[in-house]
């Protein structure tokens, strides 16, 4: 129990229980270890409250879970092309359309 405070932010001294709202605008989110030493608590402890001492934890909102990167598993990377093949492209793609732009628009 805390006690009530009055519009103007003063105590009423009258004892009460006092509903606190979240505020949307600091939610955050954390991605804990599934392995972490003494579970989301733990690093809750030493990881958040020293910086947000008034933080908590909505349980209805937590997942566990594990991510798998498929990427680091299944991605084979390409050979990138050098600047000269790029280069030649670019220049092919010139000659080509070369005069195009007259022929839509019509001759000066």
């Amino acid at each position: 129990m805390e006690l009530q405070h009055g519009r103007d932010g003063r105590a009423t001294g009258k004892p009460g229980i006092v509903e606190y709202e979240p505020d949307t605008d600091l939610r955050d989110t954390e991605q804990v270890l599934l392995l972490e030493g003494g579970g989301i608590e733990a690093f809750f402890q030493r990881e958040v409250l020293p910086h947000v001492p008034d933080a908590w934890i909505d349980e209805s909102a937590t997942r566990i879970g594990y991510e798998i990167t498929f990427t680091r598993y299944f991605y084979k990377p390409h050979r990138q092309r050098t600047l000269e093949e790029i280069k030649a492209d670019i220049y092919a793609l010139e000659a080509e359309t070369e005069g195009l732009l007259e022929q839509i628009v019509g001759a000066k």
